[in-house]
């Protein structure tokens, strides 16, 4: 599943790309792609004749703010956007009713968003095609199905249409995830640290790739009970979790099976990764065997001998 650099590296290479491009139309070729409060049919719709002005991503979320074209650009080149660590991270409360709505998309565990000319050859597990001015065209490729698509109304709230985001806690970047919030949160709980982390009420964006990065770096073992984590190991914990996620958005995120940015490039993590995907491997700080094991039904990477 993509996780927020994933998710993170797609919504920097969509403002770069798509940003001011009337919607000419569409095709959604699965029907449950398309979220249930609106049709296949009323979605298309409601895109039409519209533009993106900016894409935002909350937690694993990416959010696409619509607008009404406005006729100036006569198909002309959209120029490419300063690096997007420079765009907000909004928090819920931010994402307010936009005049011409908004669109929303979650990738699940197989989605992909690609922008392709239209005469490109349409990929097998294609679900949802957007049809941009200039024969561009976002697609929306999904092999397992479970990603799905929003288009949420004018002057609606965005979580009351995507529901999922009322249930993210803070951004790992913003300045409400601090250690305290963090140590409040863990305080008494007892469960794997592990675990913990993939809770996405405790932190948005994390996933089992980046946990075990993350507790690997802090020096934690992952069936560590939070109860039982020191203040120190919370402290370590915190800090790793922000130092992985910015090292793996500045490697483009991780390839292991379906992730590639909207330009269809693989992620380069994945070549770097202390240990997630390393079973049988030597560590690359002691040389002792990366051990695998199963918590909570996902696969858990680390070293016996760094993480304590």
């Amino acid at each position: 599943m993509p996780e927020l650099p994933e998710v993170e590296t797609i919504c920097r290479g969509l403002n770069q790309l798509t940003l001011d491009r009337e919607i000419l139309g569409g095709d959604v070729l699965l029907n449950s792609s398309i979220a249930r409060s609106i049709s296949a049919t009323d979605f298309l719709t409601k895109l039409k004749g519209k533009s993106i002005a900016s894409w935002y991503r909350r937690g694993k979320y990416l959010l696409a703010e619509l607008s009404q074209l406005t006729p100036c650009r006569g198909g002309a080149p959209v120029p490419a956007l300063p690096d997007s660590s420079s765009f907000p991270v909004p928090s819920v409360s931010s994402l307010l009713p936009s005049k011409a709505g908004w669109l929303g998309v979650h990738l699940r565990m197989t989605g992909q968003l690609l922008w392709v000319n239209e005469s490109e050859t349409l990929p097998k597990h294609a679900r949802v095609r957007l049809f941009f001015q200039g024969n561009q065209e976002l697609r929306f490729v999904d092999q397992r199905t479970f990603g799905q698509m929003w288009y949420v109304p004018a002057e609606t709230e965005v979580d009351s249409t995507v529901t999922g985001l009322k249930l993210l806690g803070p951004e790992p970047f913003s300045d409400q995830f601090t250690t305290e919030y963090f140590a409040r949160k863990l305080h008494r709980r007892a469960r794997p640290i592990k675990t913990a982390l993939l809770d996405q009420s405790l932190v948005a964006g994390l996933g089992n790739i980046y946990a075990d990065e993350t507790l690997f770096l802090s020096g934690v073992m992952p069936t560590t009970l939070c109860a039982d984590l020191t203040l120190e190991q919370i402290d370590r914990i915190h800090t790793a979790i922000i130092q992985v996620l910015q090292k793996a958005i500045a490697s483009g995120g991780t390839t292991f099976s379906n992730f590639l940015n909207v330009q269809g490039v693989n992620g380069n993590y994945g070549g770097i990764a202390w240990v997630y995907n390393r079973a049988g491997q030597p560590c690359r700080t002691c040389s002792t065997t990366i051990d695998k094991i199963k918590l909570a039904g996902r696969s858990t990477h680390f070293c016996p001998a760094c993480q304590k």
